[in-house]
């Protein structure tokens, strides 16, 4: 059956809406949480995700924070991995990072800023999953499989998360399978309404903009953002799971 992984941004609107959260997704399916860590800078995000990344930096998110979420929810039937920018990592003592999330339950790493060249000293630390992007040449894809763990990230199309983007990727699909027996999933663009469209050449979709931008409704109370992503989340996977 196709997975569906939930990119949720750590600690908001508070670190216990997140634990919730991320119960509330298990319950509904939910095979993955990609746990974004709030960064001033998150170039590959667009701006639904900006926006909450600021907001939990002005909350006063913490990186021990991601722990405490970590150890509250390490027994659920979820992969969880941690996705941030590298100057997060770095400032904190990579290897002190890497320990205590595998310590918390952390599958791996998603760090979309670190460029393969650069990822490799750092690839046998922790597990980090690798990007490819349809830009990405044959060759270039094949030394980015290299050093895969987990499941690889093929991002739909250039850019930032959350633009309503198409690029032909049969191409790039066909080139992975050749490199790497992991499981494929894409990200970027994907919402309940084309998550059966993309979910039908790949293992399993990664979703984010669409659901946190119901963390931007102001007009709703923490409960009832928390029941729009659900709700959302469950519809995407219901959509997934009947794609042969």
């Amino acid at each position: 059956m196709k997975k569906v992984i939930a990119y949720i941004t750590a600690g908001y609107p508070s670190p216990q809406f997140t634990i919730d959260l991320l119960g509330r997704l298990a319950e509904v399916g939910v095979d993955g949480v990609e746990l974004g860590i709030p960064f001033s800078d998150p170039v590959a995000d667009g701006p639904v995700i900006q926006e909450v990344n600021k907001r939990a930096l002005e909350r006063g998110f913490r990186v021990k924070e991601l722990f405490e979420i970590g150890e509250a929810t390490k027994n659920l039937p979820l992969d969880r991995y941690l996705m941030g920018y590298f100057n997060i990592f770095y400032h904190n003592g990579y290897d002190k990072f890497a320990q205590r999330a595998e310590a918390t339950g952390f599958k791996g790493f998603i760090i979309p800023d670190l460029p393969f060249e650069e990822a490799e000293e750092y690839a046998d630390i922790f597990p980090l999953i690798p990007f490819v992007a349809p830009t990405d040449s044959p060759e270039r894809i094949a030394k980015i499989l290299t050093k895969g763990r987990e499941f690889i990230y093929l991002v739909a199309y250039a850019g930032i998360t959350g633009a309503n983007k198409e690029e032909e990727l049969e191409e790039v699909i066909g080139e992975i399978r050749r490199n790497s027996p992991l499981p494929l999933y894409l990200g970027f663009g994907v919402t309940p309404e084309n998550a059966d469209k993309k979910a039908r050449l790949v293992d399993g979709v990664i979703v984010g903009t669409a659901l946190v931008k119901e963390l931007l409704k102001d007009d709703l109370s923490p409960s009832q953002q928390l029941e729009n992503i659900v709700q959302k989340a469950r519809i995407i996977k219901e959509k997934v799971a009947e794609v042969l």
